[in-house]
C-alpha cells in the first residue's frame, strides 16, 4: 500500500513539473519584454526534462520487460486518439513557426542566448533553439528506450550510439566549430541527406573560410558519400547509418518509439513509398549535377534553372517534408514517415542494401506462430510476419535494421545477420500443407 501511494505521489509530481514547464515556456514565448525570458525559459526547459525523466522512470522501470507494450492500442496518445492529434498539430505548428515565422519564437530564442554564447560564442537563432530542443528530445526519450529495451544488448548499444552522435556530432561539435571561427559543419550528415554539402556554393564556402579544416570537411563529405557508405552498407546494411548514426533516425528511435506501431503496412503504402522516395533521390542527383555544370559554365548553360531546382528542393523536401511532415506527423503516421517516404539517403542506402549487401534478417518459419508482433512494431511498414510464415529472409530496401521485430518475437524466429552473399535469398525449408497426408 505504501509503495502504491509513493508511486502515486511521484507520478503526480512528474505531471505537475510538466504542467509548470509548459506554463513557463508559454510565458517565455508570449510574454512581453517586462519578464526575464532567460529565467522563465531555462526554468521551463529544466522542469520539462525533470518531469519527463521522472515519468519515464516511473512508467518504464517499474514495468516488466515483457509488458512494455501492454495497452499501447488502448492508449489514445499512441493509437491516434485525441491527445495524439493535439500533439501532432502542436509539433506541426512549431515547425511552421520555425521555418517561416521565426520572429514569433523570439522569446524562446532569447531564453537560450546564454547557452548559445557558452557553446558557440555567438548569438542564438531559431536553428540553435531547434538543435537544442531536438537534442533534448533524443536524450530524454533515449532514457525511455534504454529502460524499455533494457534486456536487449543490441538495443542498448544502438540507443547509446544515436544519443552519442546527436549530442556530440550534431550539436556540440558544430557549435564548437563556430566558437573557434570555423564553418559550422555536421560530421554525421552528408550528401544526399545533407544535400547542399556537395553544392558548388557550399564547397566554395568551406574551402574559402575553413582553410585546411575546410578542405578536410569537403574531403570527409565526399568520402563518406561515395566510398564509406557503399563499403559499410555492403557489410552491415543501411542500419549502420539509419539506426546508429543519423539524427533523423535517432529522433525516430527515441522520441518516435511510442508511435512505431502506427506505420501503414498496406501494399498501397509500399507503392507510394516506392513512387515517392526514388524520384526524390533522382531529383537531388539531377539538381547537384545541374548546379556543378552551371558553376563550371559560369551560368551560361542553365542560367538560374539549377538555382530554382535547389530552392524548390529546399522548400518542398528540406523544409516541408523532412521537418513539418517528417516529425509533425509522428503521432498519427508513425515515427519513420520521412525515412520511409522522403529521405534520399535512405533511398541510396536501400538500393545498396537490397542488391549489394551481406545484411539480411533470416527467419525460422517452422517456429512462427503468426502472432504478428513483428509486423505491428515494424516502423518501416514491412509485413515481417509474411516473410516469417514463408520462412523467407527479409531483404528489403526500406529495412533500417532496428531489430525491434526480433526483440518482440516470442519465439526467436527472426535473426539479424551479416552473412555471405551466396544463397542470400534462400529461405528455410518448410513442409507445405499439400505434402502432408493425414492417415
Amino acid at each position: 500500500m505504501a509503495t502504491n501511494k509513493l508511486y502515486f505521489y511521484f507520478t503526480y509530481l512528474g505531471y505537475s513539473l510538466l504542467a509548470i514547464s509548459i506554463l513557463c515556456l508559454l510565458v517565455t514565448l508570449t510574454g512581453s519584454n517586462t519578464i526575464d525570458h532567460i529565467a522563465w525559459g531555462l526554468s521551463g526547459i529544466g522542469l520539462l526534462m525533470a518531469g519527463g525523466l521522472l515519468l519515464i522512470f516511473l512508467t518504464r522501470a517499474n514495468r516488466h520487460v515483457a509488458h512494455q507494450n501492454n495497452g499501447i492500442w488502448q492508449n489514445g496518445a499512441t493509437s491516434r486518439g485525441f491527445s495524439a492529434w493535439v500533439l501532432g498539430i502542436a509539433l506541426t505548428g512549431f515547425y511552421v513557426l520555425l521555418y517561416w515565422f521565426p520572429d514569433s519564437l523570439q522569446g524562446l530564442i532569447t531564453a537560450v542566448e546564454p547557452l548559445s554564447r557558452l557553446l558557440r560564442n555567438k548569438a542564438a537563432d531559431q536553428w540553435f533553439l531547434y538543435g537544442l530542443f531536438y537534442t533534448i528530445a533524443v536524450l530524454v526519450m533515449g532514457v525511455w528506450a534504454l529502460l524499455k529495451y533494457r534486456n536487449n544488448r543490441y538495443q542498448l548499444i544502438r540507443t547509446c550510439s544515436v544519443i552519442f552522435f546527436q549530442l556530440g556530432f550534431a550539436f556540440l561539435l558544430p557549435g564548437l566549430l563556430l566558437a573557434f571561427n570555423q564553418p559550422e559543419f555536421y560530421f554525421s550528415y552528408f550528401w544526399p541527406l545533407k544535400y547542399d554539402y556537395l553544392f558548388p556554393g557550399t564547397v566554395s564556402y568551406l574551402l574559402e573560410n575553413g582553410q585546411a579544416l575546410g578542405f578536410f570537411m569537403v574531403f570527409w563529405g565526399a568520402i563518406l558519400s561515395f566510398l564509406a557508405t557503399p563499403v559499410l552498407t555492403y557489410f552491415y546494411g543501411k542500419r549502420w547509418y539509419c539506426s546508429w548514426v543519423c539524427g533523423c533516425g535517432g529522433l525516430a528511435e527515441t522520441a518516435g518509439d511510442p508511435y512505431r506501431q502506427l506505420s501503414d503496412k498496406s501494399k498501397k503504402a509500399w507503392q507510394w513509398e516506392v513512387a515517392i522516395i526514388y524520384p526524390i533521390l533522382g531529383f537531388i542527383i539531377l539538381t547537384t549535377l545541374l548546379l556543378w555544370i552551371n558553376s563550371w559554365s559560369g551560368g551560361s548553360i542553365f542560367g538560374d534553372l539549377s538555382g530554382g531546382f535547389a530552392r524548390s528542393y529546399g522548400f518542398f523536401i528540406g523544409s516541408i517534408f523532412s521537418g513539418v511532415v517528417g516529425v509533425g506527423f509522428y503521432p498519427v503516421m508513425g515515427s519513420r514517415v520521412w525515412c520511409r517516404f522522403g529521405c534520399p539517403m535512405a533511398a541510396y542506402l536501400g538500393i545498396l542494401q537490397k542488391y549489394f549487401s551481406r545484411f539480411r534478417i533470416t527467419t525460422n518459419g517452422a517456429q512462427c506462430i503468426s502472432c504478428g508482433n513483428c509486423s505491428t512494431y515494424c516502423e518501416m511498414g514491412i509485413d515481417v510476419r509474411w516473410y516469417a510464415q514463408q520462412g523467407e529472409p527479409i531483404i528489403r530496401a526500406s529495412c533500417v535494421g532496428c531489430g525491434i521485430c526480433a526483440h518482440v518475437c516470442p519465439r526467436g524466429v527472426l535473426k539479424l545477420e551479416n552473412g555471405p552473399t551466396d544463397h542470400r535469398y534462400q529461405g528455410t525449408t518448410l513442409i507445405s500443407r499439400d505434402a502432408v497426408t493425414i492417415l
